[in-house]
Order: C-alpha cells, then sequence, then structure tokens
C-alpha cells in the first residue's frame, strides 16, 4: 500500500528499506534463467559475486553465492555461460541494494538449448519468416557494403580480404560488435539498424567464425532474427562453419557457409567477369563477321545477275525500243492524217457541189420575202410586194408589178 507522505510529514529511509526489503522478502525464492557475465571470487571472502544478464535484453542483476555454496557446482561456473539458478531475492538496508542470493545452480544443457531453438524455430516458421518468397535478391555489384563482425576478428580479414581480391574496387562500411556473450544481440541489432538506415549500404553481411553452440546463440535470438527480417536491405548470413546452422542462416535473404564464403557470394569476380566480357566479344565478333560474309555472299550473287552485271545495256535497249516506237507512232499518225486529209478533201467537194452558191453561180436566185422567208411560189406574193433577191454575188431589192402562177403540166407516161 502506498505511504502516507507529505513534506511536511516525510518518511526515514530507514522505513522506507524496511518496507522494500519486507516486500522482496515474499517473494520468496524464485528460479532465474540469464548468462553469466561476470564471476568475482575475492580471496578469503565469504561470498562469491555474480552478474547476471538477460542475453536478449540490456539487463542485468548481481548474485551474491556463498562460497560453500559455490564450490560444490560441477563444473565451476564459466563466465558466458546460460545458467538456471534458484534464488531468494534479497534487498540490503544498510546499502539499499537489491541482489539475488544464490542457493542453487544448474547449467542450461546442450540439448535443452537446441530443444529451445527448434521450438522458436517452428515458431518463427509459422509467421513465415523462412519463407523463400520474402527473402531479397542481392545486388549483382553492390557499391557499399555493410559488415557486422567481432572486433579485429578473422572472420572480418577473411571478409574483406577477400571481397577486395574479388572486385578491388568495393567499398565497406564495418561495425565491430560483440559476436557472443551477453551483449552480441543488443550490439548487432544497434549495428544492423545503423546499415539499413545507410542509404549508400546495398548489402548487409553479419560475419563471425566457428564456435560451440553457446557461442553462436546469439544468431538464434528471436530478437536479432526480427530485426534482419524488417531489414530493407539485403542481409547475408555468414556465421560459424559448413556444419553450424543458427537460425540467422534461415531468416537472411542468403546464407553463406563460411565468412569467405560470403565473399564469394557478395561480389563477382573481376577476372571472371572480364572472362565473360571477353568471350560475349569474341561471340559478338563472330556473329558480325558471319552476317557481313552472308550479305556479302548474297550482294556477290545480286551482282552476278545479268541486269546488275551490265546494267546499261538493258537501258540501252529500252531507249532503242522507244526510238522505234516513236517513229512507228510517227509514221502511223502520218499516214492517218494523210487518209484523213483525203477523205476530207472528198467530202468538201462534195459539200461545195451540194451548196447553194454552186446553184447561184449557175445563173440561179434566192428570192426572199421582207421577212426573209423564201418565195418558191409566185402565188405567193402580191403586186407591189417588196421582195429580196440573192444573187451568187450581192442582193437585189425588187417590187412586184405582176405576180402571175405558171401551170407546171403533169408529166406523162411518155415523159
Amino acid at each position: 500500500m502506498a505511504l502516507d507522505s507529505s513534506f511536511e510529514t516525510p518518511v526515514p529511509v530507514s522505513r522506507v528499506a524496511t518496507l522494500v526489503a519486507q516486500w522482496i522478502d515474499r517473494l520468496g525464492a524464485i528460479h532465474v534463467e540469464g548468462q553469466i557475465t561476470q564471476i568475482s571470487r575475492r580471496p578469503g571472502a565469504g561470498m562469491v559475486f555474480l552478474t547476471l544478464r538477460d542475453p536478449a535484453q540490456d539487463v542485468s542483476m548481481s548474485v551474491t553465492c556463498p562460497r560453500g555454496v559455490y564450490e560444490q557446482i560441477i563444473p565451476a561456473p564459466a563466465e558466458g555461460q546460460r545458467v538456471v539458478i534458484r534464488a531468494k531475492p534479497v534487498f540490503y538496508r544498510g546499502r539499499g541494494q537489491f541482489s539475488l542470493q544464490l542457493q542453487e545452480l544448474r547449467q542450461v544443457g546442450i540439448g535443452e538449448l537446441l530443444a529451445r531453438i527448434e521450438q522458436l524455430k517452428a515458431k518463427l516458421a509459422a509467421q513465415g519468416l523462412f519463407d523463400p518468397g520474402r527473402k531479397q535478391p542481392l545486388p549483382f555489384l553492390p557499391q557499399l557494403i555493410g559488415l557486422i563482425t567481432g572486433r579485429a576478428s578473422a572472420a572480418e580479414k577473411d571478409v574483406l580480404e577477400n571481397t577486395r581480391r574479388r572486385w578491388p574496387g568495393v567499398r565497406f562500411e564495418v561495425r565491430e560488435v560483440a559476436v557472443q556473450g551477453a551483449t552480441a544481440v543488443p550490439q548487432v541489432i544497434g549495428a544492423l539498424t545503423e546499415l539499413d538506415g545507410h542509404p549508400e549500404v546495398d548489402v548487409i553481411v553479419i560475419a563471425r567464425g566457428g564456435g560451440s553452440v553457446e557461442d553462436l546463440l546469439p544468431f538464434s535470438d528471436e530478437q536479432l532474427l526480427l530485426a534482419v527480417a524488417k531489414c530493407s536491405t539485403p542481409v547475408v548470413s555468414a556465421i560459424g562453419h559448413e556444419p553450424d546452422s543458427p537460425l540467422l542462416d534461415l531468416v537472411a535473404d542468403l546464407r553463406a557457409s563460411t565468412p569467405t564464403d560470403a565473399a564469394k557470394r557478395i561480389v563477382p569476380d573481376v577476372r571472371e567477369e572480364l572472362e565473360r566480357v571477353r568471350i560475349a566479344r569474341e561471340r559478338m565478333r563472330g556473329a558480325v563477321e558471319r552476317l557481313l560474309d552472308r550479305e556479302e555472299r548474297a550482294l556477290a550473287n545480286y551482282r552476278s545477275r545479268p541486269s546488275l552485271a551490265a546494267p546499261y545495256d538493258m537501258v540501252e535497249r529500252r531507249e532503242q525500243e522507244l526510238v522505234e516506237a516513236r517513229g512507228r507512232t510517227r509514221r502511223a499518225l502520218e499516214q492517218r492524217i494523210a487518209r484523213d486529209s483525203e477523205v476530207l478533201g472528198q467530202t468538201l467537194a462534195r459539200v461545195r457541189a451540194l451548196s447553194p452558191l454552186k446553184t447561184l453561180e449557175r445563173g440561179y436566185a434566192i428570192v426572199q420575202a421582207a421577212e426573209g422567208a423564201v418565195v418558191r411560189d409566185a402565188g405567193e406574193v402580191t403586186a407591189g410586194q417588196r421582195l429580196g433577191v440573192r444573187l451568187a454575188s450581192g442582193r437585189l431589192a425588187v417590187s412586184v408589178v405582176e405576180a402571175t402562177a405558171e401551170v407546171t403540166p403533169a408529166p406523162t407516161a411518155s415523159d
């Protein structure tokens, strides 16, 4: 329950310490799992001091263990080990410090660790983190490679030297972190987050040499695996040797059996690429030469044809044919004009023979009334009527003095 206190009625330190100690004392003995990060054994001291850390979180606790209890633990605990302890939470009133008073310690066996890894593997598989469809392809030639590895480690040297041997111009952004122990997971996650946010990093390599199952446990940590799954940059796992298989291998976009293998997988070999370029150039040159040869043969075949071997002969033949055709056309036209001129002359002669002018030239005349009508009968006019007389040459205006109809006897049979 909350204490009633104020600036006027404060609670003494001893009272607060007593209440906290009483509350913690009610917890009783508890079982705690963690990783031993520090062991301090002072000569002649009755207590051994340990630091127990959560390998997945940046949280640690102090553990006190009577020397007699500690010396009965076989095999003796070592830093970096995963353990489960039964301990009594204790709050020391005089120093205001909290610790766990160890009563029993059991080391987490390899079999149990592997069983936990298998459980986590099944869980992540059900979430789809191992699905090949979510894996990102690596760029053909990354310009900047992010490398997460141990400080001055052989894995770092292998990746850097082998990668630059294959492609000398490649650049690295290296993050040196703890790759085992209690601080490995948060440091690797921090470096991973930083490199994933780097705008120029094309691929991230997490590399570490071989080790025991306990040494490689950080790379099967759930928080690290989830962080890798969220990365937008492709991630390559290069942990341990060929037989080693931390869960990071399944979550990463590419698994390399060793750090040296990672160097071979992330960049092409410049010598191999130059050889491919040489072969491609030779193939293209051969293809072009074959094409030119084929087209040259086809051109020679076309040129051997008569129409192309002597192209002016065809033009000259066509020119001669045109000249002959023009001559034939001219002769046919002249013949036609002469024939038509003769026919026209004959027709003109007939027309002239039938023309009224010819009749008038023989002494005949045409008599017309004032309105222009031709007078054919004397009975059609009256005395005094003015008529017009058309002669072969000129016209006369006359006046009728007398009109006498002349009877023409009908022709007889003897006629």
